[in-house]
């Protein structure tokens, strides 16, 4: 699995904001981590519900955008949440730093400035 996994501060506050209406977040993310998460990067599993966030100028850590997010809150909805989880994934050591997490009826993209300005933090 993962040597290690990060909510970075920024996220905790999106998160924090969120568990006020999607009351299940904390489960379902673990949950991420154990099934989608693992799938992708330890059993090299691909598939079109992660991708890779390009054009930042960032070579490492890799940075994902978790699109098929399933959210037991939201009943019915399957992988099609609606949900969106930016991350950092560093392959050498295995490791993940969560970023931003969002809905995206109320947010149409990551913030890409968010992502740099984390990043920064990260290196």
């Amino acid at each position: 699995m993962f040597t290690q996994t990060r909510r970075l501060p920024k996220f905790e506050n999106d998160l924090k904001k969120l568990l006020k209406k999607y009351r299940s977040l904390d489960e379902d993310i673990k949950n991420f981590e154990d099934t989608a998460l693992k799938m992708y990067h330890n059993l090299n599993n691909k598939h079109d519900g992660i991708v890779r966030i390009s054009n930042l100028g960032i070579v490492t850590p890799e940075i994902y955008k978790a699109k098929s997010f399933a959210c037991k809150a939201l009943k019915g909805r399957g992988k099609q949440s609606g949900i969106r989880i930016i991350y950092a994934y560093c392959e050498s050591s295995s490791s993940i730093d969560y970023i931003e997490i969002y809905h995206k009826n109320e947010k149409e993209n990551e913030d890409r400035d968010r992502i740099l300005q984390q990043y920064n933090k990260l290196e």
